[in-house]
């Protein structure tokens, strides 16, 4: 084999394999997490209770990402079941994707854009 093509093949193995993936960071758009949550997915608000408060996505359980850590009893149940994580921009759903891996969940992503891009989508929303 060319050592050209060595190098390419070499780079795509490594990118496949499960420890690699496991490691990029899994993200959904609001429309896509709307549909996954219309389907009995998770959705995760981590922002803070006055947020929440204000408006929050239809169906979204707030656990604040400052809590979250020792509240992961209340969704162990989603353990190995979808979790899609939002807050208000993107940011503090990031941090939380990292602490919900690291506990052991399998199947979590940030929604990208946060609530201010789910409102701006015009999805369900509740206001108080």
């Amino acid at each position: 084999m060319k050592k050209s093509l060595l190098f390419p093949l070499l780079l795509t193995a490594l990118c496949a394999s499960p420890l690699a993936l496991a490691e990029l960071p899994s993200t959904v758009d609001v429309k896509q997490a709307a549909e996954l949550r219309n389907r009995g997915t998770l959705l995760l608000d981590v922002r803070d209770p006055a947020e929440y408060d204000e408006v929050h996505a239809k169906g979204a359980i707030l656990i604040p990402l400052a809590q979250l850590p020792h509240r992961l009893n209340e969704i162990a149940q989603y353990k190995n079941k979808p979790v899609e994580v939002i807050c208000r921009s993107g940011k503090r759903s990031a941090r939380a994707v990292e602490i919900l891996r690291s506990a052991g969940f399998t199947d979590v992503a940030n929604v990208e854009g946060g609530t201010t891009a789910w409102v701006e989508a015009g999805l369900p929303v509740v206001r108080k």
